[in-house]
């Protein structure tokens, strides 16, 4: 029997001194705006970068400090100059690159956890190396007593790996959040979702705080504005009792960042370039400075009929036009695929909303990490009955999914070069699938206010039962206030395997320019790709919890485990004994019953996964759900043992480094910067030029504010 590799579990919260580090390369298609519209993504891309902020503190209690220490010191002196300091402190060279690493890594995650996969990283070296080279620094021969408070303030918990600190999540054992005080455990929540829901209120702009009011419990909600008083929207504003405990909503979380974000939304409203824009521009500056959710929407409503480059609070994007025009062809042929999915017409939407569907390359995305792909907006609501946008990140795609054949993990020799070839044109088939008839599909059975339904009851039967529908969503629930820890990672399974299971539709591959032979290796990289990325996904998984870290990779292991399932020799699984002596894995698919064996597994997994959403039925989804989401080291496979061999041979993700864009004159300028950690080190300390020390002054204020919140 192979032996877990246990030992290697310390790597998972370390970033690698060669882990990849790619610019995001935009040139092109910024070249191609007109000066307007450069003038136009410019202030929306600063307005993104000061919302991105508010990351930090939604990220950790020291991550804030940790930036701020490391804008201060890099502001003063390059990498390249910082390196000298470093080796007459006594510093090797492995020693500073792992600084380097790590200061790269809270910029492109904005924070010291990791955006995919929720895990806390740690510098890759001694603490008190780094406090030597810190105390070297010309920002500490400076202001010495400052930049002493701003380490002693954060330096225990940057290198702290308590149980509870090593990952993200709520609860005593689970982990780390700052969306809630650290009294606040899930009960708290799902009670304060019940009060926002009573309230007609979103929590997606909100902060919840419990706290001790002369004995009795009160729940502070805070919403994110720039007002801090109540004014406009008092109704939602004061205090409350509900269930028996005291609720306070108040208004101007992030206020100072939030006032940058309405300041340059202000200034890009010069430069639209229709009154769909503008409109939009205004409901969002609305909605940051009342803190309202439905201004939100409003401006999301615009957004859906404008067609120029794309703004939302995180990120700028400009069009790529050869790849949108394969995306548009696959928009166009929805009607006919939609009723290819495996559940019956009631169970979809009673008229399809043709989506926008658009390939972008990334100008600005700030925040932690950046997808591939993203249908938005996020609200259901307006995605069931007003529409939504596809987005595929095109230059993101491009740099992620190139790989070396030597880092193919778990693959068999003969399918390297397949992957390689095929991995990037599959890929974009599966994007173009997922978000657009993935996410797009499906009706939610509604009982609105007014006890209208949005199906007849008479006539609509369960397919799974045979018996009338007999639940459905009430009044203002929605799919994420009903089905809640789950929700995120359920809705990606189901878009995954609207993906896989059109993708063997011979109209699609056509549409992406794949016929004959090319086709079926499209098909099979596709369906191999993803039974690995289930593999790769026990990364995300932690033992002590029971629970998992990221809703993309539970997606995918539960896709493997339901092609497992199926029996018949279609994938296959097994521990080997790698070419270096140690314990690695070998899966395998028998491309010949893809589309048998495959795809009717897909097929039944599909259908009750779409009947138990269109139904609320949590109970059912939940059970369904977490049967496949199970890792044990019992049954054919010893999953818990494979995660120890995923970790042994895990590499990291790709960390990428934006442009910035600069007035110079009537111009703007994109200002690029090399694919190293040095260069994107170097793109932060260059990112907010006219204010940077008043921006961490006002990050350090409202971290210290909520500090004693989270002990």
């Amino acid at each position: 029997k192979l032996q877990p590799y246990s030992k290697m579990v310390d790597s998972l919260y370390y970033l690698p001194n060669d882990i990849g580090v790619s610019a995001l390369n935009c040139s092109e298609a910024f070249r191609l705006l007109s000066p307007q519209e450069k003038m136009y993504a410019h202030y929306l891309s600063r307005a993104t970068w000061y919302g991105g902020l508010i990351v930090l503190l939604q990220t950790s209690p020291e991550s804030a400090d940790i930036f701020v220490l490391l804008q201060r010191i890099f502001r003063k002196q390059t990498p390249e100059q910082l390196e000298l300091v470093a080796k007459a402190a006594g510093l090797s060279s492995d020693e500073y690159q792992a600084f380097l690493v790590y200061a790269a890594g809270v910029y492109a995650n904005m924070g010291n956890y990791k955006s995919f996969g929720d895990t806390k990283f740690i510098p890759n070296l001694t603490k008190d190396k780094l406090e030597t080279l810190v105390k070297a620094s010309q920002a500490f021969q400076e202001k010495p007593s400052e930049m002493q408070a701003l380490w002693d303030g954060c330096s225990c918990l940057m290198f702290s790996l308590k149980d509870r600190q090593k990952q993200l999540g709520l609860g005593d054992k689970v982990g780390i959040t700052t969306y809630f005080s650290g009294n606040c455990c899930l009960e708290d929540a799902e009670l304060a979702q019940r009060f926002l829901d009573s309230k007609k209120l979103s929590a997606y702009n909100t902060r919840l705080f419990k706290r001790d009011n002369e004995g009795k419990t009160c729940f502070e909600v805070r919403l994110a504005s720039v007002e801090q008083k109540d004014g406009e929207c008092t109704s939602c504003c004061g205090s409350f009792s509900f269930e028996n405990k005291e609720f306070v909503v108040k208004r101007g979380d992030y206020s100072p960042l939030l006032e940058k974000v309405c300041h340059f939304l202000q200034q890009a409203q010069a430069y639209a370039a229709n009154e769909n824009q503008r409109k939009m521009l205004e409901e969002y500056q609305r909605s940051f400075t009342l803190g309202s959710i439905e201004a939100h929407k409003e401006g999301s409503r615009y957004w859906i009929k404008d067609k120029g480059p794309i703004p939302s609070l995180r990120f700028v994007a400009v069009v790529n036009k050869a790849m949108s025009e394969r995306f548009a062809k696959l928009v166009s042929s929805a009607e006919v695929l939609l009723p290819e999915l495996p559940w019956p017409r009631e169970f979809e939407k009673d008229t399809f909303l043709k989506p926008d569907f658009t390939s972008l390359d990334v100008l600005t995305f700030a925040g932690s990490g950046i997808p591939a792909g993203i249908n938005i907006p996020n609200y259901d609501d307006i995605r069931q009955s007003e529409g939504f946008k596809n987005v595929s990140l095109g230059n993101v795609v491009a740099v992620s999914y190139a790989t070396k054949k030597e880092k193919l993990t778990f693959l068999e020799e003969k399918d390297k070069d397949l992957f390689i070839k095929w991995k990037g044109p599959s890929f974009e088939v599966q994007v173009g699938l997922h978000e657009l008839l993935g996410h797009g599909s499906g009706k939610l059975f509604v009982q609105d206010d007014d006890g209208k339904f949005n199906f007849d009851r008479s006539e609509v039967l369960n397919p799974e039962t045979g018996e009338p529908v007999s639940s459905w969503y009430r009044g203002s629930e929605t799919w994420d206030s009903k089905f809640s820890t789950i929700a995120s990672s359920y809705e990606e399974c189901r878009a995954e395997c609207v993906g896989l299971y059109l993708c063997l539709n011979k109209q699609v591959l056509s549409i992406f320019g794949h016929e004959d032979q090319d086709a079926e290796d499209v098909v099979y990289m596709n369906w191999l790709s993803m039974v690995r990325a289930g593999l790769l996904g026990l990364e995300f998984y932690t033992p002590e919890s029971k629970g998992w870290r990221q809703a993309h990779m539970q997606a995918r292991f539960v896709i493997l485990r339901v092609l497992l399932e199926a029996g018949e020799g279609l994938v296959g699984l097994e521990e080997v004994t790698g070419e270096d002596g140690k314990p690695d894995a070998r899966i395998t698919l028998d491309r010949s019953k893809i589309h048998t064996v495959g795809k009717s597994a897909i097929h039944r997994f599909l259908c009750k996964l779409q009947v138990l959403k269109s139904t609320a039925d949590v109970e059912g989804g939940r059970a369904f759900y977490q049967r496949y989401s199970d890792v044990s080291d019992e049954g054919a496979h010893n999953f818990l043992r494979l995660r120890g061999i995923v970790l042994l041979r895990k590499e990291d993700r790709k960390m990428f480094v934006q442009a910035n864009t600069r007035v110079n004159g009537d111009n703007v300028e994109l200002v690029e910067y090399e694919g190293s950690a040095a260069g994107l080190i170097r793109s932060f300390t260059e990112r907010f030029p006219e204010d940077a020390e008043q921006v961490e002054a006002d990050l350090l204020a409202l971290n210290t504010r909520d500090a004693p919140c989270w002990c």
